[in-house]
């Protein structure tokens, strides 16, 4: 089969969107309690209790898909028998030998300008601000502290032979964390906010591919690890700014990448 771009794009995306799919219709499918009968043959509605899941279902919930996508990442980076990565490399050289763009540099950290954009619009996500950002920042964090030790540990050679920091692709765990944020504060008002977010991390990843900076291994990797980085934030997170007074100040910055400010007021 030759590899064209939306082939490429279409390989990507299945396994994240059958994931994402699955739970959306899970979350739209749970079970209510029985409704009751008064004296009067009236049906009421009873609104059934959220349970929360244990810790351990939890994690798993949370750690699923990314597990499966890294290790998938791994093994093709090792085995050509399930993807083989220089065969790819070689239909991009065939096809697009001189594709190149910058535009993954910046689409990777468009899911954290929708959530912000969308919230100064009047949109309200899943949380305050001060909460929000702090989840941002512990993904980020988490995303970071991954990549890089896996790129150190593992020093597999770029496809163009750049240097030896391919494995796991930094812009597509970047892109997937970001998504994953943004899937995370607004997914439940929409699937298409979900959609929206992964059809954006999944495009960076091809577009790592079609630069010939990246392996397919890479990328199934990175995204992996982006994913789980920002569900181990969510899963871990406290909730403990709620006081709209606080002089606690966290802001997101952008300069030579992207960071967090914080301020306290004394």
């Amino acid at each position: 089969m030759k590899l064209t771009p939306a082939v490429l794009l279409l390989c990507l995306a299945c396994p994240l969107a059958k994931a994402q799919y699955n739970q959306h219709f899970a979350a739209r499918t749970k079970p209510t309690a029985p409704a009751k009968i008064d004296l009067f043959m009236q049906e009421k509605a009873v609104a059934a209790e959220p349970v929360a899941p244990s810790k351990g279902l939890a994690l798993w919930q949370a750690a699923r898909v990314p597990t499966i996508l890294i290790g998938l990442g791994v093994y093709s980076t090792v085995r050509r028998d399930v993807i083989n990565r220089y065969q790819v490399r070689e239909e991009r050289n065939e096809h697009m030998p001189n594709f190149h763009s910058t535009v993954d540099n910046y689409l990777m950290h468009a899911p954290i300008l929708v959530v912000y954009g969308l919230n100064a619009a009047g949109v309200k996500g899943k949380h305050d601000f001060r909460n929000r950002t702090l989840l941002l920042a512990k993904s980020e964090m988490i995303m970071a502290a991954l990549t890089f030790s896996f790129k150190k540990v593992t020093n597999v050679s770029r496809p163009d032979d750049s240097n030896n920091f391919s494995f796991p692709s930094g812009h597509t765990a970047q892109a997937f964390a970001t998504a994953t944020f943004l899937a995370k504060e607004y997914g439940d008002q929409s699937v298409w906010y979900k959609i929206g977010a992964y059809s954006m991390a999944t495009t960076v990843g091809a577009m790592r591919i079609l630069n010939n900076r990246h392996w397919v291994s890479d990328v199934l990797a990175g995204a992996g690890i982006g994913i789980l980085s920002t569900n181990l934030a969510y899963l871990t997170h406290q909730y403990k700014w709620k006081n709209k007074n606080s002089n606690l100040t966290v802001l997101p910055v952008y300069s030579n990448g992207p960071g967090v400010y914080v301020g306290m007021k004394l």
